[in-house]
């Protein structure tokens, strides 16, 4: 099973999560999510299989989303447009993002990495 893991290593929760991993002997694909970002195609496909609403992909917390005044224009904006803006701007996008290839999971927190690793 191969798994994708999009962080930021600045980022403290993708350290965090990156740690978890380690400590699990889990080994990952790691992608710089800023370095390079997620395509379009790929974002869409993140986030069907991920169940969340589009809006839980946002970094809501980043100096980008706050300085693009993007608030307002998550609710409001086209699916189209709101995956345009999360392929364009690697620290748009909330991370970090496993996936393994079915299943992903957005953000770090260790009882779903756990339950995550188990349905497997």
């Amino acid at each position: 099973m191969s798994l994708t893991f999009y962080w930021y290593p600045k980022c403290g929760t993708c350290r965090k999560a990156k740690k978890w991993l380690d400590e699990h002997g889990i080994t990952v694909q790691e992608v710089h999510i800023v370095e390079k970002p997620p395509t379009k195609e790929e974002l869409t496909e993140l986030y069907r299989k991920s169940g969340l609403p589009l809006k839980k992909f946002f970094n809501t917390s980043g100096m980008k989303y706050r300085e693009l005044g993007l608030k307002d224009k998550v609710n409001t904006a086209s699916e189209e447009e709101l995956l345009e803006l999360l392929a364009s701007d690697g620290m748009l996008i909330k991370r970090p993002i496993l996936t393994d290839g079915n299943h992903v999971i957005v953000g770090f927190n260790g009882e779903q990495y756990e339950k995550f690793f188990k349905q497997m």
